[in-house]
């Protein structure tokens, strides 16, 4: 099989450095071109330094789309949809879109959570990458909502590191702000939570509980945490069976009965889920690293799916934990 001629567009931020980064590593992968308006004219690794060595592309700001596979886009949230209306793209080429422009799978675009809808990502030439909260949250609470275990509301605090805000600069991501502090934000009110309801009601029409979700700003600069739990008059061995069974054909979702770190998915693109039960409650622990599972990761995952390649091609990646 030939390398499947790959283009980024908007490949500036944290996400779009991770996918080069995932990309050049890739054996099924041959990047034509990297694009970035604001870096146009200038060497990929002079903007993601830790990319020397790897790649000797240079940036442009000439958008080219004849002769591609595949096409990522890394472009700010809100900008997709006017881009591709400029600049239309052959239907037979793969489109992954990391922005929330089409995750309520508009546009002819399926949500890609793969965990969940493989078949459709399969079959798909456009596919809209998930959140990164909204897939550890998800990943930690389909099984129990395909059971109808929560029929109440569901609590649900997380954390994130800093590059989940973004490359650019804003107060809540200097140093000075982050370092040794911790903060709420968007509370109860998260953009994450309307994709998180259209999966719930995928995987069993009628139900949608109420989130109550608390998300918080760490003082780390990747991973998150995700902490949701709800009445369940179950076993713990039988939420444990159950969640095991579930994702037993997902190769980066795997139940431990270990307690949990968050070091054990930065530079993954696992998610490892913990299940405890206590004072009549299933609690779930969720973790994903937000800059892979979160999103790029998850981005090249549907693309090996899209074009029928192993799920972990270009992801075999291990985590440091020390």
């Amino acid at each position: 099989m030939s390398k499947i001629k790959t283009g980024i567009i908007g490949a500036a931020g944290y996400t779009g450095g991770e996918l080069i980064r995932l990309l050049v590593n890739h054996p099924d992968c041959d990047i034509t071109y990297i694009h970035s308006n604001s870096q146009a004219g200038k060497k990929v690794y002079e903007v993601h330094s830790d990319l020397i060595g790897d790649c000797d592309l240079t940036f442009t700001n000439e958008v080219k789309t004849e002769g591609l596979d595949a096409v990522f886009l890394g472009l700010p949230h809100g900008q997709t949809k006017a881009f591709l209306e400029e600049n239309p793209i052959d239907e037979n080429v793969v489109i992954i879109d990391l922005s929330t422009d089409f995750r309520d799978e508009s546009g002819g675009f399926v949500y890609g959570l793969p965990e969940i809808n493989f078949e459709k990502i399969k079959e798909s030439k456009r596919i809209a990458n998930p959140g990164c909260f909204a897939t550890a949250i998800q990943l930690g609470l389909l099984p129990a909502i395909k059971e109808g275990w929560a029929k109440e509301a569901i609590h649900i605090s997380g954390i994130t590191g800093s590059t989940g805000a973004g490359k650019k600069l804003s107060e809540t991501s200097h140093f000075s702000y982050r370092n040794n502090n911790f903060s709420v934000y968007k509370l109860f009110n998260h953009q994450h939570l309307k994709e998180i309801s259209q999966s719930f009601k995928q995987v069993i029409a009628g139900i949608n509980p109420i989130l109550h979700f608390v998300p918080y700003r760490g003082n780390f600069t990747r991973g998150i945490w995700i902490t949701s739990y709800f009445p369940f008059e179950g076993t713990l061995e039988e939420a444990v069976t159950m969640y095991s069974k579930f994702y037993e054909k997902s190769p980066f979702t795997t139940v431990s009965e270990q307690d949990l770190s968050l070091k054990q998915v930065v530079n993954t693109n696992k998610c490892l889920i913990h299940l405890q039960k206590d004072s009549g409650q299933l609690v779930i622990y969720s973790i994903i690293d937000n800059l892979l599972k979160g999103a790029s990761g998850q981005a090249v995952q549907n693309f090996n799916i899209a074009f029928g390649l192993d799920q972990k091609a270009g992801l075999k990646l291990k985590a440091s934990v020390f």
